[in-house]
């Protein structure tokens, strides 16, 4: 059960003298919902990411009120290169290391929030939390051990990438006002601390200032969440949307890519994918083999910032065995209030597909396996069971035909899935499910992006947010970091 308000509070005040002496200074914020358990059944473990894919559209259609958009330079030229390693929970972490002398931690990498925390403390707590096994300890941050740990001040430019534009009188109170009603100079209140609500999981702490290092790289002055307390996270968040808190605002990257590793390897795989951060000025040119598209712009929707932050792309069309797909085009391109579109989340398992854009593809798709000469039928019990559909029974891995899936972006760049990125496999093989969400909302009653790339989809390809030239590239290729 979820801590009440009083008893966070309670908790964090308690271990304030476990964080160092109050200064004004950075940090972060981030989420993530991805439920981190083991199952026994396939079945099971493909419910529990189905559920957990349709929890975090649902947060991302509809988010609660966060920090806004606005980038932020920092770093000078670089180029890091990290492991990004597959889970079973469907999340990718990376290892980043803070403090002074550096602590390595273990964080989700997710492109649809703006939000950079860490496990915080000794005394931190997570609640089903089985991650990496129900017997294990989330590795956490110690910040009396760390030189370059500050909280940051009330009074911080930086406090309001947290808690959105509030008057700095909201957020530091009375603090610094004498009995006469004049300001003073000094006040030692932190800024307030943040306690993150979404669909399956919570977060709560408060705000450090701290230095993010790299191999030939050292960042000051980094805003990064201490959270003291979750639930149902399995390691600290890395946000690389377009927050101002975001990984890649405060680093000022020019651009950023990864690839992404087979979901197969999963935890105790020694194999991994990788991140990429650059930083360096920007010439304009392409990465080859890559294909691009442009981004498109953000819907603006008050007391929905958080629709600033995500990656929107131009889909134009869907196809499948090379027929196309007619889908309305409100559920393609984001309207006035937000809905529809198209947005990259690489914190999304599976990707989503709001009800007006799943049926007419998932309608075609079983059209064109009943008229194949495989004879496969339905397999109504697998669908229940994993929440998948359509689920087909088919004669063992590699001997089905599946119609190809291709999705078009403006500009001309066509993606064409590999069946392994649509289709997933389970049990012994006998039974094959496209792996695509949808939550069955009636037309019209939803909000935010119609459609949610995740991770599955874009297994061994090299994925490139060109934040300087703004598009997005793609190509396909294994994923493996040597």
């Amino acid at each position: 059960m979820v801590p009440s308000m009083a008893a966070f509070f309670f908790l964090l005040f308690t271990l304030l003298p476990s964080f160092i002496s109050p200064s004004p200074i950075t940090l972060p914020l981030q989420q993530h919902l991805l439920p981190p358990t083991s199952f026994s059944s396939p079945y099971q473990n493909l419910n529990s990411l189905v559920n957990s894919s349709l929890t975090r559209a649902h947060q991302i259609k509809h988010p609660a009120n966060r920090q806004s958009a606005t980038s932020t330079s920092s770093a000078s030229d670089f180029t890091a290169k990290t492991e990004l390693s597959p889970h079973s929970y469907g999340g990718y972490s990376t290892s980043l290391s803070f403090g002074t002398p550096p602590q390595t931690l273990s964080f989700v990498v997710d492109t649809a929030s703006s939000f950079v925390w860490f496990p915080c403390t000794t005394h931190y707590f997570c609640e089903h939390c089985v991650f990496p096994s129900p017997t294990s300890k989330i590795p956490s941050f110690i910040p009396v051990l760390s030189s370059s740990s500050k909280i940051v001040g009330c009074r911080n430019p930086k406090c309001s990438w947290i808690h959105g534009r509030r008057r700095r009188s909201e957020q530091c109170g009375n603090c610094g006002y004498n009995g006469g009603g004049r300001r003073s100079r000094y006040c030692s209140q932190i800024c307030p601390p943040y306690l993150i609500l979404y669909g399956s999981g919570t977060t709560g702490g408060v705000a450090l200032s701290e230095t993010l290092r790299f191999r030939n790289l050292t960042i000051p002055n980094f805003l990064i969440g201490c959270s003291v307390f979750s639930s149902r996270q399995p390691a600290g968040i890395a946000g690389l949307g377009r927050g101002r808190s975001s990984l890649a605002s405060q680093l000022g990257l020019a651009r950023f890519s990864y690839c992404l590793l087979s979901h197969q390897f999963d935890d105790d795989s020694v194999r991994s994918g990788y991140l990429v951060l650059d930083s360096g000025s920007d010439s304009g040119t392409k990465t080859r083999g890559m294909i691009y598209t442009p981004f498109v712009k953000n819907p603006f929707v008050l007391n929905k910032p958080d629709y600033s932050v995500y990656y929107y792309l131009g889909l134009r069309r869907i196809s499948v065995g090379g027929r196309r797909v007619e889908i309305p085009y409100r559920h393609l391109s984001p309207g006035i209030d937000g809905s529809g579109g198209t947005i990259v989340d690489s914190g999304t398992t599976f990707t989503f597909m709001s009800r007006g854009v799943f049926e007419p593809v998932s309608r075609e798709l079983v059209a064109q396996m009943e008229r194949s000469n495989g004879n496969y039928s339905r397999s109504r019990a697998a669908e229940a069971a994993t929440g998948l559909r359509p689920c087909f029974r088919v004669h063992g891995k590699g001997a089905a035909a599946f119609p190809e899936l291709k999705l078009h972006f403006k500009g001309g760049a066509d993606m064409v899935l590999p069946v392994e990125n649509y289709f997933t496999y389970v049990g012994s093989g006998e039974v094959a499910c496209l792996a695509v969400v949808t939550d069955g909302m009636e037309e019209g009653s939803g909000g935010g992006p119609s459609v949610i790339l995740g991770n599955f989809q874009m297994q061994n390809f090299r994925v490139e947010y060109d934040l300087a030239n703004q598009r997005f590239g793609f190509k396909q290729q294994p994923c493996s970091h040597h």
